[in-house]
């Protein structure tokens, strides 16, 4: 094996960590910042959410490859037993406005996050997670990933925490490392799909098989998110 996708699976894990890292402490403001607003009580209120869109805007602002981000709530700890998404997104350049979803059960088109891999993951876990590429659900046909890590206020768990990205954004910073690497390769998800390809061969959101005999798989070094390099052996 040249050494070319041993050290463009260094250069993957680097950056990813780097966002790990980021998002880890973007959701220790918010589990900081629930907790002196719950103030020792046990159901989110309105008064609770104070300063989560100030905390969510500075993310985005920081990390100008996230189109969103924000904090989303298990319906067990919030006051009116129905759920809470605390979600801004980056609309258009300049604009971040607060996502708007039908979070009454039973709405006709009502927005059920916690069946969604980005919140059951987390929660049964406890760690990081990444779900998609999927297409966006403000319907401008976009790729995105979204990012999330659990928080608990006084052992109890709360919701999470964390970023959606464009795989448009990951593609600027991928593409020159993938490119690196002779003949096709792709970074893909623990079930297989691609997430960013250096060729035709691998397309965004295409489940591949992850043993085939031409293949080399190298994990990459990024706790519990279960991504990995795949590329020619």
């Amino acid at each position: 094996m040249t050494p070319q996708p041993v050290e463009a699976a260094d250069a993957l894990s680097r950056w990813m960590n780097t966002v790990a890292s980021d998002v880890a402490a973007f959701t220790g403001d918010v589990t900081e910042l629930l907790a002196r607003n719950l103030g020792g009580r046990d159901k989110v209120d309105q008064d609770s959410l104070l300063g989560l869109e100030q905390l969510s805007r500075e993310f985005l602002a920081g990390h100008p490859f996230a189109v969103g981000a924000g904090a989303i709530f298990s319906s067990a700890v919030i006051e009116k037993q129905q759920g809470v998404l605390e979600w801004w997104s980056r609309t258009k350049p300049g604009v971040v406005e607060k996502l708007e979803f039908d979070l009454a059960p039973g709405g006709e088109r009502f927005y059920d996050y916690e069946k969604l891999p980005f919140f059951t993951t987390a929660a049964a876990t406890g760690h990081q997670t990444i779900w998609g590429p999927y297409l966006d659900y403000l319907g401008a046909d976009d790729y995105i990933l979204t990012h999330t890590n659990p928080f608990f206020v006084g052992g109890r768990f709360m919701g999470v925490a964390g970023c959606d990205i464009k795989v448009q954004e990951l593609e600027t910073a991928f593409m020159p490392i993938l490119r690196s690497i002779p003949g096709d390769a792709a970074v893909v998800n623990a079930s297989g799909r691609v997430i960013v390809g250096n060729s035709g061969k691998y397309l965004v959101g295409e489940r591949v098989k992850l043993d085939s005999a031409g293949e080399l798989r190298l994990g990459l070094n990024v706790p519990h998110l279960g991504l990995s390099l795949l590329c020619q052996k």
